[in-house]
């Protein structure tokens, strides 16, 4: 019998919210810093912006050299292709998601929501 090992992701939905600014982050972090110190703590985060917006290639590049190895980022689909009565219509909205540049996060890049 062969044992199958699953690693654990620890996370949150998001970084940026104003209630944890001097209460999980420290008083007077930068904002610009919040991924890195999430990053030193956790070992995912759900990215909410790709569910609002595109992000681009040069965005996905940073985050993934703000986080430490072994750190994943789970990434919404974004609402043009997962708010539809039918769904089997999303297929250019997924596809332009898939080509904006996700694989620039390389080993960072998690789950697919």
């Amino acid at each position: 019998m062969t044992k199958t090992l699953t690693k654990t992701y620890v996370g949150v939905g998001g970084w940026t919210f104003e209630p944890w600014r001097g209460v999980f982050y420290p008083k007077g972090l930068p904002h610009a810093h919040e991924p890195s110190y999430a990053g030193e703590r956790l070992t995912s985060i759900e990215v909410n912006g790709t569910f609002y917006r595109s992000q681009t290639p040069a965005t996905f590049r940073k985050w993934a050299t703000e986080v430490p190895d072994g750190f994943v980022f789970a990434l919404k689909g974004p609402r043009f292709a997962v708010n539809r009565r039918m769904l089997g219509e999303a297929g250019d909205s997924i596809k332009r998601f898939l080509d904006s540049g996700i694989t620039e996060l390389g080993g960072r890049l998690g789950p697919l929501l």
